[in-house]
């Protein structure tokens, strides 16, 4: 990984961001001063920080921003109340915040505007964020099984 900021690539990575996650997102999530780490062979976007702590990865398959904890608190200001999160039971909180999966069985709320692969911000019942991962079902199906994986964890607070 080369330390690299081209212009043109903040330019593609912010309206990455606005595509993934909404309208004006992109800009504020990755200021000015933002770190890309790009890739020596492909010259592609790899990952990306901000004052020394990691903020996104960029899946090299689809192109996908996949967000660090500390990615998906800037995230959680910048976009609506619910928008994108997944709250669950305060009894798996513990569970989750170590990097355990979310269970369809253990979500209280899910936004339905969810889709299936997704990045997903998953809170405690008093809006803690816990965790960061890919949605493996639709909001609206989020919740209503009792059994199975409703998120994927990829990062958690711990």
């Amino acid at each position: 990984m080369v330390p690299l900021k081209s212009q043109d690539q903040l330019l593609i990575l912010r309206k990455t961001a606005d595509y993934q996650f909404g309208k004006g997102v992109g800009e504020k999530l990755f200021p000015k001063d933002v770190i890309l780490g790009v890739s020596k062979k492909t010259r592609r976007i790899r990952s990306v920080h901000l004052c020394g702590e990691p903020l996104a990865t960029i899946n090299h398959r689809d192109g996908r921003i996949q967000l660090s904890y500390s990615g998906a608190l800037s995230l959680s200001r910048l976009i609506k109340k619910d928008r994108f999160r997944v709250r669950v039971l305060d009894e798996v909180s513990s569970f989750v915040e170590s990097g355990g999966n979310v269970f369809s069985r253990h979500v209280v709320f899910a936004d339905e505007e969810i889709l299936p692969g997704e990045e997903v911000i998953v809170e405690n019942s008093n809006g803690k964020i816990l965790a960061v991962g890919k949605a493996i079902l639709c909001g609206r199906e989020i919740g209503r099984y009792k059994r199975g994986m409703a998120v994927k964890v990829r990062r958690s607070r711990l």
